[in-house]
């Protein structure tokens, strides 16, 4: 299997609590005005790499606390998504996920490999960026209108439950 990605950062405090690993994925639709990685839109840019070897050159490294999908956008690659995401979770290792999508959308998929990848996620920052509510002082998102999900429960409870962090 294979996964198109506009790079990895191997340390990061930017996206999700803790030192993570942060894999930016190629290829987004949503197009929002004011965002801050339009060079990941194209999906013929960036690099191809077999998801099976990319995971066995990741770092494992104890200080790192999780891993964060981000891009683009991890939704138009689920299948390479979810495997990446599994794969952290049985290191152990707590799994983000920014989308421009939507709870709602990403629920009421028909698709298989969507609800396998949020099944693989413990908290979804989802909805598009957008200028107008563009908020500095909120933790790890760019906008107001975003909401840290929190999934498993979420999905449990068949309603959203935001993520709140919690005292370490």
């Amino acid at each position: 299997m294979k996964v198109r990605l506009a790079g990895i950062v191997n340390e990061s405090v930017n996206d999700g609590p803790g030192l993570r690993i942060v894999i930016f994925f190629q290829g987004c639709d949503h197009h929002c005005p004011g965002c801050h990685n339009p060079q990941t839109w194209s999906f013929s840019g960036g690099e191809e790499y077999e998801v099976d070897s990319l995971l066995d050159h990741l770092c494992d490294h104890p200080l790192i606390r999780g891993i964060t999908l981000s891009g683009g956008d991890p939704f138009y690659q689920p299948e390479a998504a979810a495997r990446i995401a599994a794969n952290f979770h049985e290191r152990g290792k707590d799994v983000w996920a920014y989308t421009g999508f939507v709870w709602n959308d990403l629920r009421n998929s028909s698709g298989s490999a969507w609800q396998e990848l949020l099944e693989n996620i413990d908290v979804l920052v989802d909805g598009p960026f957008l200028q107008e509510q563009r908020d500095l002082k909120i933790p790890f998102r760019g906008s107001a209108n975003q909401r840290l999900i929190c999934v498993s429960e979420s999905l449990q409870q068949n309603q959203i439950v935001l993520w709140n962090p919690r005292p370490q």
